[in-house]
């Protein structure tokens, strides 16, 4: 029944984990929720931890022996990933001696095992407070199941005492795997971390039965955790929808505004007579497309910009000038720089693959983040096209 109910509780608290942490993620940094992060590659955000320490068995039959005579060393690695900064999983390894005392500590069995576990993690250090790459301590618990395997023992065991012979049936359990890691970034890229655990495992595994349904093997143990691939994540800025339609509307607005004055006949009885000339005028706003974060690809809602810069262009004859611009706040001069390219690359592509324009008749320019056309930071996602 005790078994029972701590696998329950345990599914129950993977659940619970899995489901808090995919709800915490899709939502905007607002009142009751987290900030959202970027989905980060299957090859970003791995980790590698080694390390070593000390476990005891905890046994009904271990009650006379001395606490120092049930330690042993405890070899532990593991290797694993985080989907988020807030919880993640890994698969990790531990063994080395058990040691349990039978007829009053007379007799010391000693025999090797393993336990491999799969545990889900939960960082509250990034869930409770504010995520950033460089934070200096962290703190995890985690819960899992796992497999356990005790070796054969080879051991002259006493006459009258009870071990069983039959290792192959009690040498094979269940584990159900729970504790907590804490520890301090000493670089970038390692972390010095401390890690008490606890594997519930059957009675049978010390191969007696006596009076507990279940035993405990605790580990505290200390060790390096070496961080691979890309190590940190991405916050998501939401593009902001009703911003660029409102901005798309002024647009258009000052584009019908000045098509409607330039109709508009002058009149004035006291100038003098002035023969009319025929002027090409163009009268033309600049259009704009915006990107997503740290992205090229032009979005449904923009194209009405691309199409509206090339009707212009092929009723007008004219060329255009399309630069490209990237936020000053996120990444670096160079990315910036290169993302800014590709943006205006892209619009460029659009205009000549989509629309026919000539590929002449467009100029291409990038800007990166050092020119800043607007004053609000997530508008400089942005192409600007323009008449030359």
């Amino acid at each position: 029944m005790k078994t029972k109910f701590l696998l329950a509780a345990l599914l129950l608290g993977c659940f619970f984990l899995v489901s808090a942490q995919d709800t915490q993620q899709n939502y905007p940094d607002q009142a009751g929720f987290k900030t959202p992060f970027k989905r980060n590659n299957s090859g970003d955000n791995w980790f590698l931890h080694v390390g070593a320490g000390g476990q005891v068995y905890f046994a009904d039959f271990n009650d006379k022996a001395d606490f120092t005579d049930r330690v042993t060393v405890a070899p532990t690695i593991s290797v694993g990933k985080w989907f988020s900064p807030y919880w993640g999983f890994r698969l990790k390894a531990q063994g080395g001696a058990l040691r349990g005392f039978l007829n009053d500590a007379a007799f010391m069995q000693h025999d090797k095992y393993y336990n491999l576990h799969v545990d889900a993690m939960w960082n509250l250090a990034n869930y409770w407070g504010k995520y950033t790459p460089s934070k200096l301590f962290n703190f995890t618990p985690y819960i899992g199941l796992g497999y356990a395997h005790r070796f054969e023992n080879d051991q002259n065991v006493p006459a009258g005492v009870p071990v069983a012979q039959d290792f192959s049936r009690y040498s094979n359990a269940l584990s159900m795997n729970t504790g907590i890691q804490f520890g301090f970034s000493l670089s970038s890229r390692v972390n010095l971390d401390f890690d008490f655990g606890a594997a519930v495992v059957p009675d049978y595994f010390n191969r007696m039965t006596q009076k507990a349904e279940n035993e405990l093997i605790a580990t505290a143990s200390a060790g390096f955790t070496f961080k691979l691939g890309k190590s940190d994540f991405q916050v998501v800025e939401p593009m902001d929808y009703a911003l660029i339609n409102d901005l798309n509307s002024k647009i258009n607005a000052l584009r019908s505004e000045n098509e409607q004055l330039s109709k508009r006949p002058v009149s004035c009885p006291e100038c003098p007579k002035v023969v009319p000339t025929v002027v090409n005028e163009v009268n033309y706003v600049p259009n704009i497309v915006f990107f997503r974060l740290n992205s090229s690809k032009i979005d449904a809602n923009q194209q009405v910009s691309v199409y509206n810069t090339a009707q212009f262009m092929k009723n007008t004859g004219e060329k255009i000038k399309v630069i490209g611009y990237a936020d000053k706040k996120t990444g670096t001069n160079s990315y910036n720089l290169k993302l800014s390219e590709k943006r205006a690359k892209a619009v460029a592509k659009e205009l000549t693959s989509k629309y026919n324009i000539p590929t002449e008749n467009i100029v291409v320019e990038w800007k990166g983040s050092d020119e800043q056309p607007y004053p609000e930071n997530n508008w400089n996602r942005v192409v600007i096209m323009s008449a030359q």
